[in-house]
């Protein structure tokens, strides 16, 4: 079985370490969606020992933090399935009233078309971000 977070980056990789990348993924009406990946081919949270845990949330909110400053979403959506891949990530999503599933969640049925005018974050200014807040 190929894993496609251990062939591929997951999107436009704007920091990392040795355990794990922060990836600005392109989802239009979502600006500063990001993944946080763990490099190595684990499933769950608990197959990570407490250290790595510990290491991979504060990369989670540092991301979750650093997307409030710069964005000023209306909230942040926090989520780790894997069910279409294994491998274990988290989602970290601002909300805006406006975008396109606003206020349901952003799997499910679309209530709106994404506005082209969305608010942006450059990954230079995001990769500033997230780095100082994790150093």
């Amino acid at each position: 079985m190929t894993c496609e977070l251990c062939q591929q980056d997951g999107g436009v990789v704007v920091w990392r370490d040795s355990r794990c990348r922060v990836a600005s993924i392109d989802e239009p009406g979502y600006p500063g969606f990001c993944r946080v990946i763990w490099n190595g081919h684990v499933k769950e949270m608990t197959d990570l020992d407490a250290g790595d845990q510990a290491h991979l949330m504060r990369v989670v909110f540092a991301v979750e933090s650093a997307l409030r400053e710069l964005l000023g979403p209306a909230k942040m959506n926090l989520a780790s399935l894997g069910n279409m891949v294994p491998h274990l990530h988290w989602h970290v999503i601002p909300r805006f009233i406006d975008d396109p599933h606003f206020p349901q969640p952003i799997w499910g049925a679309r209530a709106r078309d994404p506005d082209p005018r969305a608010r942006a974050v450059p990954a230079e200014r995001l990769a500033q971000a997230v780095a100082s807040r994790i150093a």
